[in-house]
């Protein structure tokens, strides 16, 4: 299976403009949001991550094997 670069470069387009989108938006608010996440413990920031990976994960195996 060959790499498909142009699915590579729309899934990493997608993923700056939805990050970009809050910076964007609410400039105040993210800088309020960061100062409270300089103050969570490792551990919580680390559950968030795991999570966020696990859900990544799983939207693209929907993709692939349910809806590909």
């Amino acid at each position: 299976m060959k790499f498909q670069w142009d699915i590579f470069l729309a899934a990493l387009g997608l993923a700056m403009i939805i990050e970009g989108l809050p910076y964007f938006i609410a400039p105040h608010a993210i800088k309020r949001t960061i100062g409270r996440i300089g103050e969570m413990p490792g551990r919580v920031l680390r559950i968030i991550g795991l999570l966020s990976i696990v859900g990544g994960l799983a939207f693209v195996a929907i993709s692939r094997f349910f809806l590909g």
